[in-house]
């Protein structure tokens, strides 16, 4: 790949992927949300997650693994709890309509939970937990997948796949809290980032087929075995499994998805049925609060200035990306209200019903971590 960077409008890449998507036979309404989350996911800097994923989709489509004109339904709606079926399509859509729904769940009984089953890759999961900062609450989404990848503490077979968890928390004037990360020391995204430029991965990320480390992306995508959070006992990679694990019971076995290897073990392959699940999790936390004036943002807002006041370490910012997230953290753009955000360099995305919210669009961004 060539190492200068070739630059597109993301207003123009969102119809790209629009077309894209509807000629793989998805409806317009349902592609223009999948499309507009892809591209938020790259205009917030994870390039792992939004069009980089666009020929895995159409690999999937063409292979029978996913229904591009596929359209969800409920299956249950239980006072706070939902399950929603995904049909076999990519999992953007349905899963905007299910945090959707725990917001307004969380809205009338104080707590949303709604799990998602027969689903594809959803994106980036910061995307559905970041839906619950307009409306002040908190959000919590984690999915797990059927392409298992990590290897367990002292294990040289993949058992679980990198099952992402991402939890946002507003923190009154101060930026939210957003949390975005892989329960792997890496996701697999980011060895595609790496293979498309060519260049070698830290020791620690991935492993071979005999089980040892290497740093050849390719070799690492081939045999899709990366390491829990942590990368070795020592350093508490059972703590990642331990995390991944959780993730899986929630989203898999709650939901009825898959889980575990079961996509392996079932016939599940022979029928091509990714099964993905996710869930969901929204909680007013304006209603866990006796007093009306004493909110959680207050506390929040102050342990995120703590934050801001810590004095970097040695070589903090010695990498481009390291740089790129201390500057969302400090910027003081990033410390105005929500309210007094600038709309000035807001994209100018197409406008739909089921669109992301306006916080997951601007350019001063949330305190993110994505890991």
């Amino acid at each position: 790949m060539a190492e200068s960077a070739i630059l597109v409008s993301h207003t123009r890449l969102q119809e790209f992927i629009v077309t894209a998507l509807v000629a793989m036979k998805m409806s317009r309404p349902i592609a223009e949300v999948t499309a507009g989350l892809m591209v938020r996911t790259d205009l917030r800097g994870v390039d792992s997650h939004g069009i980089g994923m666009l020929p895995r989709y159409h690999e999937l489509w063409q292979a029978g693994y996913i229904r591009m004109d596929a359209e969800p339904s409920v299956v249950r709606d239980e006072v706070a709890t939902g399950l929603f079926d995904g049909q076999k399509g990519l999992g953007h859509y349905v899963s905007t309509r299910a945090m959707q729904a725990c917001i307004e769940k969380a809205r009338t009984y104080g707590l949303g939970m709604v799990a998602v089953r027969n689903s594809g890759h959803y994106g980036a999961a910061a995307n559905y937990s970041m839906m619950a900062l307009e409306h002040d609450m908190i959000g919590l989404s984690m999915t797990n997948s059927p392409y298992v990848a990590m290897v367990p503490t002292f294990g040289r077979k993949a058992m679980l796949s990198t099952n992402p968890i991402s939890f946002a928390a507003p923190a009154g004037r101060h930026a939210p809290f957003v949390l975005d990360m892989a329960t792997t020391t890496v996701a697999i995204g980011k060895l595609s980032v790496a293979s498309r430029w060519n260049k070698p991965i830290p020791s620690g990320w991935a492993l071979d087929d005999s089980g040892t480390p290497t740093t050849d992306p390719f070799v690492a995508l081939k045999h899709r075995l990366v390491t829990p959070l942590g990368g070795t006992r020592d350093l508490g990679s059972h703590k990642g499994y331990g995390l991944g694990m959780m993730v899986d019971i929630l989203s898999g076995v709650m939901s009825g998805a898959v889980y575990g290897d079961l996509f392996y073990r079932s016939d599940r392959q022979e029928r091509r049925v990714q099964d993905v699940g996710h869930d969901d999790v929204r909680r007013d936390q304006l209603r866990e609060i006796a007093s009306p004036r004493y909110t959680m943002t207050r506390p929040s807002s102050n342990a995120m200035r703590s934050s801001h006041a810590i004095a970097p370490s040695a070589g903090a910012g010695s990498s481009p990306d390291a740089t790129r997230r201390s500057s969302r953290v400090t910027s003081p753009k990033s410390r105005r209200p929500a309210s007094a955000a600038s709309t000035s360099t807001r994209p100018n995305l197409p406008a739909s019903s089921m669109a992301a919210p306006d916080c997951m669009t601007r350019s001063s961004g949330p305190s993110r971590v994505t890991l």
